[in-house]
Formats: structure tokens, C-alpha cells, sequence
């Protein structure tokens, strides 16, 4: 599980992506990856905890899956 924070939401398309703490690229998230809270109700600059898998569309990237508040 990885940390980072929440460094843009852009709510009208339904993404994001996470700054994470290790310092490493911006890693995208989609809306529907959100486990904890509700999409709705993140914001830039919170804490957050994630899985990171290859993503489909983009096999040369990586996007977060399993997004929730940190602890």
C-alpha cells in the first residue's frame, strides 16, 4: 500500500491524481477507484492511501486503485 496526497481533483470529468510520499510520479485515479470516502468528498491536499496497478488503457503507466483517507 502506498501514501501520498491528493494533489488535483478535477470533479467535473470524475479524476484525480496523487502526489505520492516516496516522491515518485503523479499517479492518475478515477472516481470509481475510491473506496472511503465518496469521491465527492475528497480534496486536494488530503492523505491518502492506495493500491497502484498498470493501467488498461495505458500499459506504460500506472494508476491507483483502492483509494482511502490515511490513517
Amino acid at each position: 500500500m502506498a501514501t501520498g496526497s491528493i494533489s488535483k481533483i478535477v470533479r467535473d470529468r470524475g479524476f484525480g491524481f496523487i502526489k505520492p510520499s516516496d516522491s515518485s510520479e503523479e499517479v492518475f485515479f478515477h472516481s470509481s477507484s475510491v473506496d472511503q470516502p465518496t469521491f465527492d468528498e475528497l480534496n486536494e491536499g488530503q492523505e491518502v492511501e492506495f493500491d497502484v496497478e498498470p493501467d488498461p488503457k495505458q500499459p506504460n503507466r500506472s494508476r491507483a486503485s483502492h483509494v482511502r483517507l490515511g490513517s
